[in-house]
């Protein structure tokens, strides 16, 4: 297991950073990208070398951020399935449609990855205290991987965030704060209490991105090193849509993908709609959002801070974002569990109603490999009377 790191750089001005340092985000506001040999990997993947036989993301350790295995505090996370759903494919009348199960994961979400990563770099950079604000799974996340590390974790929440997620965090040893608003008010007050922590918040630091990037490693890997015509991806941060966008340019550089690119979808509901609203106004960033008070609580980010890189990969890609209304969520969780089994969580519901959006519009066609992320478990979401009358 060795990465290739080589060193961190700006995306927007190309600022150059040491990867041996501790860092944020680049001094002109936008967030660092880790960057890495990749002729060093190229040439592993000519001896057979890349990936290794582990059955999890740090399969893909040579373009993972940490040097040094000691500090890799992994649960598992990752190599999770890539499903053909024919049923509910069937039913929204797409020939290809597969789900990427994250609700495999350790704590059941996506967010594992990211959180993993960034959490056994920054031990590795000497960071040994952590915190971010979160709306549930993160939370959850980081206070599992800070629990498997012997180190604190201080999770900031807003109070309308479901009891099950601040049980879980406070189970895991994590002090958990109860913070009125958004997700975005949540972050505010973490700021005002300065406490001497690594701030994980999203994209305010370089390596939850290299976390989550392991999807789109993941994806290509499963379909025998091919690409998938769309992928859709519930957006709130936008970690997972610009990690697997900057997959499949390190996949071209190693060699194991050409040219061809998946047009990345961000979906989002209707009640916060940010990266919506700014594709359709062509705009280079993304302006705030009043409150978003939606029930995929994940998806409650008004104010992206990676917002121009989420708008660059879903140009680049020639995708697009969906919004879609609120009350079409619960009932597209209903739909994944009686047609594939599935207990999907309402970002994930999120996507599904979106991705049904694009094919009744005509964007998606029906020939296509299209793949769903299945962002996290449903099980801290319980459907109700109401929801079940679906």
């Amino acid at each position: 297991m060795i990465s290739h790191i080589s060193h961190l750089e700006c995306p927007r001005c190309s600022r150059k950073y040491n990867a041996e340092r501790t860092a944020s985000y680049c001094i002109c506001g936008s967030s660092l990208f880790a960057i890495y040999d990749t002729i060093g990997v190229s040439e592993a993947v000519g001896r057979g070398e890349f990936p290794s036989r582990v059955n999890s993301m740090w399969r893909y350790s040579q373009l993972l951020p940490v040097k040094s295995p000691s500090f890799i505090v992994s649960l598992g996370e990752g190599w999770t399935p890539l499903s053909l759903s024919r049923r509910l494919g069937r039913h929204l009348g797409l020939k290809i449609l597969r789900i990427k199960d994250e609700a495999q994961n350790p704590t059941l979400s996506f967010k594992d990855r990211g959180l993993c990563a960034a959490i056994s770099k920054h031990l590795e950079l000497g960071s040994n205290a952590f915190a971010l604000p979160s709306a549930g799974n993160a939370g959850i996340s980081a206070s599992a991987y800070c629990a498997a590390a012997g180190v604190p974790a201080h999770v900031f929440m807003p109070t309308e965030t479901p009891k099950a997620f601040f049980q879980v965090c406070e189970t895991f040893g994590a002090e958990v704060v109860k913070v009125d608003g958004t997700l975005s008010d949540s972050a505010t007050e973490m700021s005002k209490r300065n406490g001497d922590w690594m701030d994980l918040s999203t994209t305010k630091e370089p390596y939850r991105v290299e976390g989550k990037k392991t999807l789109g490693f993941e994806i290509a890997e499963q379909l025998g090193w091919k690409v998938p015509d769309a992928i859709i991806c519930p957006t709130g941060g936008g970690t997972a849509l610009i990690g697997i966008w900057k997959a499949f340019d390190e996949l071209e550089a190693i060699g194991l993908v050409g040219n061809e690119r998946p047009r990345m979808y961000a979906a989002q509901s209707g009640a916060c709609a940010p990266v919506v609203r700014a594709v359709e106004k062509n705009a280079e960033e993304i302006e705030p959002w009043s409150n978003g008070n939606t029930i995929a609580y994940g998806l409650r980010v008004p104010s992206p801070f990676a917002g121009h890189l989420i708008l660059n990969a879903i140009r680049r890609s020639g995708g697009s974002a969906v919004a879609v209304a609120e009350q079409e969520i619960e009932p597209s969780r209903r739909m994944a569990a009686l047609m594939e089994g599935l207990e999907i969580c309402p970002e994930a519901a999120v996507g599904l109603a979106g991705l049904r959006n694009l094919i009744e519009s005509g964007e998606i066609d029906y020939s296509e490999d299209v793949v769903l992320l299945n962002t996290g478990s449903g099980s801290r979401y319980p459907f109700t009377k109401t929801n079940l009358n679906h």
